[in-house]
């Protein structure tokens, strides 16, 4: 009987050639050996704030005085929400997700935010990047929050931004109103108020703590990223 023949242990030069050309298997991260020290590969990174962004916090920040504080760089997703109760939430949540803002300027007391800055260079002109910024103006402003765009420059005139900030501030103070049920929806509508806040149904809940221990009252069903309260009627 024939010996059965032997697979070729010499796979030829093609397999070589399709590695080289970024084709075939690669290794994969998971089959690499772990750090002999058992570290994790993470490093500090030196570009927190850009060179532009560094310049113009250090001039801002000897503006707001003791009662507003800067945050650089803080996500939209952290300072701004989309209720449940809204059919495309998962999809208007996605769209500020991976977006960001370079800075917020919040009551340093209570650090609820009061405007946001975005400072603009070259790369805003861009048409991916003014896509971008026209989305993010809209996003702000239906949120009630106001938006600064500040070109970057070498030297910044302070009575001018200062009078940008002034001005940010009013308009939150007169813009971010909350959405008031009208009387003749909420009689319509029988059950617990909506959210004078954000517009969610608001749901009855009782204090467990403090003075008010045992009294009832309405709490947004949004909570925590709504905080709205209202009393409960007797």
């Amino acid at each position: 009987m024939p010996p059965s023949p032997q697979k070729n242990k010499n796979p030829g030069c093609l397999p070589g050639l399709l590695r080289m050309f970024g084709f075939g298997s690669q290794p994969d991260a998971r089959d690499q050996p772990p750090d002999p020290d058992g570290l994790l590969p993470y490093h500090l990174r030196d570009d927190f704030l850009s060179t532009a962004e560094a310049s113009f916090y250090h001039v801002i920040k000897g503006m707001m005085g003791s009662y507003l504080t800067i945050c650089p760089k803080v996500a939209l997703s952290e300072i701004l929400y989309v209720p449940r109760r809204n059919g495309s939430f998962q999809t208007f949540q996605n769209k500020i997700d991976r977006k960001r803002i370079d800075f917020l300027v919040c009551d340093a007391k209570t650090m609820r935010p009061r405007f946001a800055i975005e400072l603009d260079d070259s790369s805003h002109q861009r048409a991916d990047r003014i896509e971008r910024d026209a989305f993010v103006e809209q996003v702000f402003e239906a949120a009630g929050l106001p938006l600064v765009r500040i070109a970057v420059k070498n030297v910044y005139d302070t009575r001018e931004l200062g009078l940008l900030f002034k001005k940010a501030l009013g308009n939150g103070d007169s813009q971010q109103q909350p959405l008031v049920q009208s009387a003749a929806a909420s009689e319509a509508t029988p059950g617990p108020p909506f959210c004078p806040q954000c517009g969610e149904r608001m749901v009855l809940r009782e204090a467990r703590r403090g003075a008010n221990a045992g009294a009832s009252f309405y709490g947004c069903s949004n909570y925590p990223q709504c905080k709205t309260i209202l009393p409960a009627e007797v």
